[in-house]
């Protein structure tokens, strides 16, 4: 019986990070397809029309799973350790994933909104980037000022202790583990929405961008590391925003 549940816990995290690969093969195919290199720089033809919700909510979607997916490790670790001494199963382990992802699911569908928004107004090219020095400079500067705010410290501090929230939320089942996902998902989203944002600072399809913004994440949630990046962070998209909007009021 314990081969056979060391078995099945291997093939369930393997399938947890074979689904994580295959979102960051498909946005670099995407990329590629979309004539971009890691940069998020277009050096050859677009092949994809990147002006409408058909393709936008899809690039987003894959993109959560990319990018929010890798934080859960420690989310999953911590269920696991329930599994053992509250009952927890591997069903209600899957549907921490999925409640989970369908928050990050209707997040996709706002950021593509979002996008398509900006588009709209003129203040973002079709590859995601806004088009004003001033106005990137405005977001790093919200963002980073952001991270100092008692939102910001109510949702890390759930993100970087889900122990604590299984504890106090704890139901069986895949229900249960469903519940328990969506509302970790919500407080994930209120601590991580800055870094998506800034997407369209860095661009929606800049692969370097997203692969920092994904480890900062990571690093955030972290139990021994996490209460100590949060300020840092904010102190630096503060200062580079400040950097940025000195050089394009110099500019002006």
């Amino acid at each position: 019986m314990i081969r056979k549940n060391a078995l099945i816990r291997t093939l369930c995290w393997l399938s947890f990070f074979s689904i994580i690969l295959l979102s960051w093969w498909y946005l670099y195919s995407m990329s590629q397809m979309s004539g971009l290199n890691v940069f998020g720089q277009s050096v050859r033809m677009n092949m994809m029309k990147m002006d409408a919700f058909g393709t936008l909510f899809p690039m987003w979607s894959i993109m959560m799973a990319a990018m929010m997916l890798p934080t859960m490790v420690p989310t999953l670790r911590s269920y696991e350790d329930l599994m053992k001494s509250a009952d927890g199963t591997r069903i209600g382990w899957f549907g921490v994933i999925m409640g989970f992802s369908i928050v990050w699911i209707a997040g996709a569908a706002i950021l593509a909104l979002l996008q398509l928004i900006l588009l709209k107004l003129g203040l973002i090219n079709l590859l995601g980037v806004l088009n004003s020095l001033l106005l990137a400079s405005i977001f790093l500067i919200i963002v980073g000022c952001f991270q100092f705010t008692w939102i910001k410290n109510t949702c890390h501090a759930v993100c970087h202790s889900p122990f604590t929230f299984f504890l106090k939320n704890w139901r069986l089942g895949f229900s249960g583990g469903f519940f328990m996902g969506f509302g970790l998902g919500l407080y994930c989203v209120g601590c991580c929405w800055g870094f998506m944002v800034l997407g369209f600072v860095g661009g929606t399809m800049n692969l370097l961008w997203m692969g920092l913004a994904t480890l900062l994440m990571v690093l955030e949630k972290l139990p021994q590391v996490g209460t100590y990046l949060a300020k840092p962070i904010g102190v630096t998209l503060v200062l580079i925003g400040l950097s940025i909007g000195t050089r394009a009021i110099n500019i002006i």
